[in-house]
């Protein structure tokens, strides 16, 4: 597998690139690949399906110019920052049984990103449908986006995030994972408390990307840019 520590100027450049590694491979001009990437401000980035009244705390991201925005795949709304390690799988569903349905992915992937974890905080597991915690609490939420033999798979890992800018930007999401009950975000998150580069270098070492991307799609990035990335109503549409 190939890996990609890649973060590009803008945040649509960079939400563009992780669906762009996907088309690639699905097109059959691009393999496996890890990628990760950092924000250094405060972005709320919706899913694909994500309702942004009911999600967001818009006037208090407008009053600190916080940008909304929205992503191709699923899930939830997150809040990416400094101090919160992003990171993207793009694998062929073909080559894993575990990989061609929806749950059994979410097993296996986070699987081995908790084993490979593990002993820098005892205790990880997979949470509801997409999350990875200890002792009940989020430090990892995910999210998919399929195509007929890839998937992308991301998500964020939360290392040494303010943990009071969630619940001032986001809503209490409508539906809920039935391990957080009615815990607010304060409650319910944490920070993996370990160094982002022991956590990059144990991620890239249990999923054995160990050669270096060099060429990333960029015309597809672009192309996808104007389609959607950089559209306001691709962001806003609901």
């Amino acid at each position: 597998m190939q890996h990609l520590s890649l973060t590009l100027p803008t945040l649509p450049e960079n939400l563009a690139l992780d669906e762009a590694l996907l088309l690639q491979a699905e097109a059959g001009a691009g393999g496996e690949v890890l990628r990760f990437w950092h924000w250094p401000q405060y972005a709320v980035v919706l899913g694909a399906g994500g309702v942004m009244a009911d999600d967001v705390h818009v006037e208090a991201c407008q009053g600190d110019g916080v940008p909304i925005l929205r992503r191709a795949s699923g899930g939830g709304t997150v809040l990416l920052g400094p101090e919160c390690l992003i990171f993207s799988l793009v694998l062929n569903m073909e080559k894993q049984p575990e990989l061609q349905h929806i749950t059994s992915s979410y097993r296996f992937i986070l699987g081995r990103i908790a084993e490979a974890l593990h002993d820098l905080q005892p205790g990880i597991e997979l949470a509801g449908t997409s999350d990875l915690a200890v002792a009940g609490r989020k430090f990892s939420g995910n999210s998919q986006q399929r195509k007929r033999r890839f998937l992308l798979h991301h998500g964020t890992i939360l290392h040494a995030l303010d943990l009071s800018r969630i619940g001032h930007y986001l809503k209490l999401p409508p539906r809920r994972p039935g391990y957080r009950g009615e815990r607010g975000h304060d409650e319910f998150v944490m920070n993996l408390e370990a160094p982002v580069d022991e956590i990059t270098a144990r991620i890239q070492t249990i999923w054995q990307a160990t050669e270096e991307c060099t060429i990333w799609p960029a015309e597809r990035v672009q192309q996808l840019l104007a389609d959607r990335y950089e559209r306001d109503d691709w962001h806003s549409r609901r």
